[in-house]
């Protein structure tokens, strides 16, 4: 009944759902062996499933208690509304309180050698330059093997996840995809969610909530008695049964309702008996939807814009920002976070950096709030909001969900934003992400001498979600009247491989030629030469394979391996050298060379393609030893 923060009230008719949490807490931290002393742990998965305000985040609000209460380390978040387009939004809710109590070195420690590939997931470190971006897989696996040794460090550990039909598509991945080890890895994992508002996209997590063919804990509404007591409890013993069974019927028995209704009834002072069962009804349109908005309008104009800002924001944003993008001076911001407080609209709690952010009483109550703000004046706070958080430090990857609902101006500034966002969210695993920020960018528009480069960006990285859009924008990139030579070098590399990898060889290795032929650069040439000697080793319809290695045995002969280009040329000799039975040591000269001076196996430009059949070619040549060295 109370605010967060305040004291906690007995929970009604959930006598079942807290025993399941405790014996799954108990279970967690293990019975001792009085014989022995050894101690047996045992983890598992919890379900909580229900409609809106049935009493989720209470219950998950004493399972915490409880767990914190035994000794267990709780790593919490909730899913928002707002923030379900930010990657690995959850995952850092989880982690970063663990991590911030660390210095530097003991996370580096925690994180241990896969710390270059999880942490930009965390939060933990800026994104990394370069070609290379880690495999969505290769994170899950790394944030596999952190909470594992966290669970190890901090056992027992319960994980507690809140509305998670908001959470992100990334955090979810890796969450469902985790939950199987909980029991071998005696970490309890909870789970509660709106079952009717998973995305559709979401199996993985409609999986976990049926777990085995187990069913989800369903919470039901409240009886007569469950809300007489509540009524009773707000408005005096003296409420008479009418009245109670009114308050029953008016909210169906939800709790959130329920006691935001009897709250309301106390603070007007209601007389709980029959005769005032109109002003009860009065009461009860106030409580939600359109009665909530208009109660919120009562409050002024800048305590609205406050409540609007908070709903643009979403959760635990600092009151400086709210403020800011509300357009209110410090006086005015605390004048509204009164009211809206006294209102039982929001509230304030402080926060890992020490400053004070926002929250709302309930989801539902955000929900209306946001949805309540004139479209007009909503798009424009979220382009406020994305400029403040830039300004305040937050980055572009947390101003970028703001930018995505922003309406196409033109303007260079979001263009710019939103193509670092999508290269944040590639160092950071989550290519879908990055593919929604480009796909923005390219509608704002760019400007003209950009517009190749954003399709370039955009292109690659559908590359491997959509290989035949790649195609088609790799292509309209090729066609801008503005494009830079090297730009234009890469695109073309790139058409090349979607070109391949949608098995037109072929037209891979004529697109090649065709660049190869009107270069003007000796280096831009051999590197097109490269790439024509790679897709026409594998193509099966290849008119005269015999001279096209006889070609590449010319071009091996005078090169000595200085650049990424030439290594490829040589490792595609050794290959060629294998395949056709020359001599081991031939094969064996070639690799030598081109290994020597380095070669990636997660360069986009220069793909996998060639490091794999090295390593082939070793294990040709009787060397399977080094064959493995390489592919581990």
């Amino acid at each position: 009944m109370e605010p967060r923060g305040g004291a906690p009230k007995p929970l009604l008719e959930r006598e079942s759902e807290l025993l399941a949490i405790r014996r799954a807490v108990d279970d967690l931290r293990g019975v001792s062996d009085q014989a022995t002393g050894a101690s047996t742990r045992r983890g598992g998965v919890l379900t909580f499933a229900g409609s809106a305000g049935i009493g989720k985040t209470t219950l998950l609000g004493e399972a915490r208690r409880y767990a914190t209460d035994r000794g267990c380390t709780v790593l919490f978040a909730r899913g928002g509304e707002q923030e379900r387009q930010v990657p690995f939004h959850v995952m850092r809710q989880l982690t970063q309180p663990t991590f911030a109590a660390m210095n530097e070195d003991d996370r580096r420690a925690a994180l241990g050698n896969w710390h270059s590939i999880v942490a930009p997931a965390l939060g933990l470190t800026a994104a990394r330059k370069g070609p290379t971006v880690p495999d969505p897989q290769g994170v899950r696996d790394g944030l596999d093997w952190v909470v594992t040794q966290l669970t190890v460090r901090a056992a027992p550990v319960v994980l507690i996840l809140d509305d998670a039909h908001w959470a992100d598509a990334e955090s979810l991945a890796w969450l469902t995809g985790f939950a199987a080890r909980a029991e071998e890895l005696a970490m309890l994992i909870m789970v509660a969610c709106r079952p009717d508002e998973i995305p559709t996209d979401a199996a993985g997590l409609r999986n976990l909530m049926g777990r085995r063919g187990a069913r989800p804990h369903e919470l039901a509404p409240l009886t007569t008695g469950a809300v007489a007591q509540i009524v009773r409890d707000a408005l005096g013993s003296s409420a008479d049964d009418v009245f109670c069974r009114e308050c029953w019927a008016i909210t169906g028995g939800n709790p959130f309702e329920v006691v935001e209704l009897a709250m309301k009834g106390r603070d007007r002072g209601l007389k709980p008996h029959q005769d005032n069962i109109a002003q009860l009804r009065d009461l009860a349109s106030a409580v939600k939807g359109s009665g909530l908005i208009e109660r919120l309008e009562q409050l002024g104009t800048s305590t609205v814009r406050f409540a609007w800002a908070a709903a643009v924001l979403g959760t635990a944003v600092p009151t400086g920002i709210v403020g800011s993008v509300a357009a209110l001076g410090e006086a005015q911001a605390a004048d509204a976070i009164e009211q809206l407080h006294a209102a039982r609209i929001l509230t304030v709690l402080p926060s890992l950096r020490s400053k004070q952010v926002v929250e709302f009483f309930h989801p539902l109550i955000a929900t209306a709030v946001y949805r309540s703000i004139p479209p007009g004046v909503r798009v424009a706070m979220h382009g406020m909001a994305a400029q403040a958080l830039i300004d305040d430090g937050h980055g572009t990857s947390a101003a970028a969900r703001h930018l995505l609902e922003m309406h196409p101006e033109g303007d260079p500034w979001v263009v710019q934003q939103l193509r670092q966002a999508a290269r944040d969210s590639f160092s950071a695993g989550a290519p879908d992400a990055a593919r929604r920020y480009l796909a923005r960018a390219l509608r704002e528009p760019p400007e003209a001498e950009d517009r190749a480069e954003v399709l370039f960006e955009l292109g690659s990285a559908n590359l491997l979600h959509d290989p035949v859009t790649t195609i088609n924008q790799l292509r309209t990139a090729l066609e801008e009247p503005q494009i830079a030579q090297g730009l234009r070098e890469s695109i073309t590399y790139r058409l090349a491989q979607a070109l391949a990898h949608t098995g037109q060889l072929e037209k891979a290795a004529g697109l090649l030629a065709d660049e190869a032929r009107s270069a003007t650069s000796a280096q831009t040439r051999l590197r097109m030469q490269a790439e024509q000697f790679k897709w026409n080793s594998v193509r099966v319809d290849e008119e005269d394979s015999p001279a096209r290695s006889r070609l590449l045995a010319q071009f091996a002969k005078r090169l000595s391996g200085r650049g990424l280009a030439e290594r490829h040329i040589l490792g595609l000799r050794a290959w060629d050298a294998a395949v056709r039975g020359e001599p081991v040591a031939t094969s064996l000269g070639y690799v030598e060379q081109a290994l020597d001076g380095g070669m990636s196996w997660t360069d986009l430009d220069f793909g996998f393609e060639v490091p794999a059949v090295i390593a082939v070619t070793l294990m040709y040549c009787d060397q399977p030893g080094r064959a493995e060295e390489l592919f581990n």
